[in-house]
């Protein structure tokens, strides 16, 4: 029943993508065709204002004939009226045979108010370049927004002659208006085209208007299809001239030396491949790029006379455009996925049935890997082979709780967790080790019976055990009335010697509970004596192929177990080595005893006695009760008594 409503869920499905994919495809070709109409109108308005605009001047404007000084008046006003209507228009000027240029300049740019200095009220400036026999001399007069006269600059010499640019040159001697560009502008770095045309009375006399195409970059930028859709224009050889990327803009108009470095535009990718598209159909192809495919709408710029000949390109990933028809699918997906789940609920309430007692089996199973043996295993059911299974993981569960006496369950999880108990094996490990005994214990043991001592050794041997863990240790062998701790391994503790210090003065803490117990029963008291040390051993597990032992080896183990004894010799209840000192002396109050030889060792040792945990207000280790806080040196007079 299942597989059935899978199958048919999955051709609705498919159906359905399939026409989805279809609408987005056909609703994103009109997008991109009237995208790109859009883009040819905007060129059809800038090169309509700005055309006409040259084409009056060159024909019937006489007054820019004559160079400059020459009726300035009427030059302003010839060019100051087409400026005032075309705001996207950067600058008209004139250039003479002679190297005369007169340029009425629009200060709504801040890079030419910043080139030229120009004052805050001024809204447009006059460059007038005078030819003389001395040299070429630049003036500058700034115009307020009437018209009229501000400022004027004196003149500067300047080497800069309109006859040796590519606009004058293109158009001289031409009987139309002809287009030069895109180019970045050297003044403002804005995007430009300069639109020249000979007058009609000296074709020597050539006028000119620079056309700001920001608007046109910006608008390929904003209107995007999707999130990583392009638009760019391309000449009629393929060679982009104009991106929606600004970063892939600035490739285009850098300087030719400084664009040697880098990939040339002309062979980007997908630049390349639109190339042999046919834009006359204005149509769509899809062309595959660096394996991923992509949308793409070719239209010819046939109207203007900007980038005339030239084609407007919009490309899409495939893969985006499918958004919609992708929510579609997933849409279909959930409302089959729906029905598939109704049916296994249904399906899944007859299995219950026979799966409860298999849960609940595996969860009793579940609790013996995490050595939990407080929970029996209960399970009820009809079919017999469960009934049988639950029995026998009864017996295995009784089985470990029973051999989980003998081996300390936080020692057998510890080492699971950290992944070190794979058999036979052994490494060099840092640790803290803390070895204890109790005084005169023998004596307490011939005083009282065997199942006296054993009593009082477990409540004993509870407080290690809780302590211990409770900081971060492990208790890794009961040695008769002795105990055998470690931290650092088999779990690491980056803090372990203080953890030690501080796990050995709360079990001083709690046996000195335990002996106030003990004396109000009549029994007698356990007075423990303990060893720190620190340093590298070797851990591992350790023994025959059948009876492994975790445990640790070398030095500083035999260290720590003469530490401990040599507490007689000193009256001391709890001494550390100097490696722990070195290591835990920010946070534990250590009183120094000097140096000594412990037995079985050539070198001697600094002892220190472990005093408290230092307080906020503690500083430093100290040899003298009196410069301690108050609760140490309670605690040191603890220890003499």
């Amino acid at each position: 029943m299942v597989a059935t409503l899978v199958a048919v869920s999955a051709a609705l499905i498919g159906l359905s993508y399939v026409r989805a994919r279809d609408a987005a495809i056909e609703g994103t070709t009109k997008n991109m065709q009237v995208f790109a109409e859009r883009v040819v109108d905007r060129f059809g308005v800038l090169s309509g204002d700005t055309v006409t605009l040259v084409e009056i001047v060159a024909s019937a404007a006489n007054s820019v004939l004559d160079p400059p000084p020459e009726r300035m008046a009427d030059k302003v006003a010839v060019f100051r009226e087409g400026m005032l209507r075309s705001p996207h228009i950067d600058g008209a000027y004139i250039g003479y045979p002679d190297g005369s240029f007169f340029h009425l300049v629009n200060l709504n740019h801040d890079g030419w108010r910043a080139a030229l200095a120009a004052p805050g009220e001024a809204r447009m400036a006059v460059r007038v370049i005078k030819a003389q026999a001395g040299g070429s001399v630049n003036r500058v007069i700034f115009l307020d927004a009437e018209g009229n006269t501000l400022v004027e600059l004196p003149g500067k010499p300047t080497s800069y002659d309109p006859r040796n640019r590519p606009w004058y040159r293109a158009a001289v001697g031409q009987p139309r208006p002809v287009s030069v560009g895109p180019y970045e502008m050297a003044t403002t770095g804005s995007l430009g085209v300069t639109v020249a045309e000979a007058h009609s009375g000296n074709r020597n006399v050539v006028v000119a208007v620079d056309i700001i195409l920001d608007t046109i970059t910006d608008f390929l930028a904003s209107q995007r299809i999707s999130q990583h859709a392009v638009a760019f224009i391309v000449d009629s050889s393929g060679n982009p001239v104009i991106h929606s990327d600004r970063s892939f803009m600035r490739r285009i108009t850098a300087p030719r030396e400084a664009a040697d470095s880098d990939p040339s535009p002309a062979s980007d990718p997908l630049v390349r491949s639109t190339r042999n598209i046919d834009a006359s159909l204005g149509g769509t192809e899809f062309v595959d790029v660096d394996g991923r495919t992509f949308l793409v709408a070719v239209t010819p710029i046939t109207s203007a006379l900007l980038l005339g000949g030239h084609r407007v390109v919009v490309a899409a990933p495939l893969d985006e455009l499918m958004g919609p028809a992708n929510r579609a699918l997933l849409q279909g997906l959930a409302v089959s996925a729906i029905i598939v789940l109704l049916a296994v609920l249904a399906a899944l309430l007859l299995a219950r049935l026979v799966s409860k007692s298999l849960l609940r089996l595996t969860a009793s199973a579940n609790r013996l890997q995490s050595l939990d043996f407080s929970t029996p295993v209960d399970v009820a059911s009809r079919v017999n082979e469960i009934s049988t299974l639950g029995q026998a993981m009864n017996k295995a569960r009784d089985a470990i709780s029973t051999f989980a006496m003998y081996v300390p369950k936080e020692l057998v999880r510890k080492g699971i967790e950290s992944g070190h108990f794979t058999g036979r094996s052994a490494w060099r490990q840092d640790v803290t080790a803390l070895f204890t005994d109790i005084y005169d214990f023998t004596t307490i043991s011939e005083v009282h019976s065997p199942e006296e001592v054993v009593a009082m050794l477990a409540e004993y041997f509870d407080i290690f055990s809780s302590t211990v863990d409770a900081h971060g240790g492990t208790i890794i062998q009961f040695l008769g009335d002795s105990v055998f701790a470690m931290w650092n391994a088999p779990v690491a503790d980056a803090h372990h010697a203080e953890n030690a210090c501080c796990c050995a003065l709360a079990i001083e803490a709690r046996i000195a509970a335990y002996n106030e117990a003990q004396r109000q029963k009549g029994r007698p008291e356990f007075r423990t004596r303990y060893g720190i040390h620190s340093g590298t051993a070797v851990v591992g597990s350790v023994g025959a192929k059948e009876r492994l032992q975790y445990t640790a080896m070398g030095d500083t183990v035999n260290v720590a177990s003469r530490l401990e004894s040599m507490n007689k010799n000193y009256g001391t209840t709890i001494l550390a080595s100097g490696a722990v000192v070195a290591l835990c002396s920010d946070r534990i109050v250590f009183k120094a005893l000097g140096s000594a030889r412990a037995k079985g060792r050539a070198g001697k040792l600094e002892l220190y006695e472990v005093i408290a945990v230092k307080s906020d207000s503690s500083d430093a280790n100290v040899d003298e009760p009196g410069s301690m806080a108050k609760s140490q040196a309670e605690a040191i007079r603890r220890r003499a008594s």
